[in-house]
């Protein structure tokens, strides 16, 4: 049996995630915030399922989390650490209130890091485990900012960075770290954009924001299958030498390559022509 703890099961990627790999064997601790969510999923999913109940910005539940999955687990520690709890922030940086830049920070990075250092050794820190694997969900925002999107991308941003210091770092204990950016996905994530931005609409950006949530929902329709994105994760989870990182971009010509190749300024007047900025 190999053990494998992935965070934010309740929906989109960590709940499709924890269905695949409890139907293929593993036994995934999954984190939840909600009691009726763990009693749903434990139902839903059976003997391979074990709910922990815990806020990644919850210090002391993390704590108590790792303690009941060393209890688990026992002698074989953990197989991997799916890092996919997020929340997303939406609106012009000129506006948004400090406090809620600070919050997308604390549930992206910090709350990320703080599971990362509990559950580290379970992993193989504590050299009597086989080394296991972390793997954070990212975003190709990691790599690419888009406008009214500026504190989610700054948070995955920031989570790329320390996703390489991290992997170098656990050189030592042979502990990988793998990074999967996708793009947009049929996640209810998605819906929450239009309602985040709408207590913008009376700023200056109100034209800008209206044809930006037209075209939200036009990606949502859109947006891939949550299930191309578990496909990848699995391949990360299980490869014997994964790639570092595994962008999924929703259209790779102008949803990747041309963002990341083309001269910055050139891609501030491309977006700004097609946003009206």
């Amino acid at each position: 049996m190999k053990y494998i703890v992935i965070t934010g099961v309740s929906t989109g990627i960590g709940y499709a995630t924890a269905v695949s790999l409890t139907q293929a064997g593993y036994h995934v601790l999954g984190s939840v915030r909600k009691q009726a969510d763990a009693e749903r999923l434990r139902s839903e999913l059976g003997a391979n399922f074990t709910p922990l109940l815990f806020d990644v910005v919850d210090g002391e539940g993390i704590k108590t989390a790792v303690s009941q999955t060393r209890a688990i687990v026992g002698q074989h520690g953990l197989a991997a650490l799916i890092n996919n709890a997020g929340i997303s922030v939406a609106g012009p940086l000129l506006h948004m209130p400090l406090a809620e830049f600070r919050q997308q920070f604390e549930v992206n990075l910090f709350g990320l890091l703080d599971v990362t250092q509990a559950f580290l050794p379970l992993l193989g820190t504590e050299r009597q485990f086989s080394p296991g694997r972390i793997i954070n969900i990212s975003s190709v925002s990691g790599q690419i900012a888009y406008p009214f999107m500026g504190a989610y991308a700054a948070s995955k941003h920031a989570l790329e960075a320390l996703s390489d210091a991290l992997r170098r770092e656990l050189l030592l204990y042979g502990i990988d770290v793998v990074v999967i950016e996708p793009g947009t996905v049929q996640t209810p994530i998605v819906g929450k954009f239009a309602e985040q931005i709408g207590r913008y609409l009376q700023t200056d950006y109100g034209t800008v924001l209206t044809k930006v949530a037209e075209e939200a929902a036009g990606r949502e329709h859109g947006a891939m299958p949550v299930e191309k994105v578990v496909r990848v994760v699995v391949q990360a989870l299980e490869a014997k030498r994964p790639h570092a990182r595994y962008p999924i971009p929703r259209r790779w010509l102008t949803g990747w390559l041309l963002p990341r190749w083309l001269p910055d300024r050139w891609f501030d007047y491309m977006v700004g022509r097609q946003l009206g900025l």
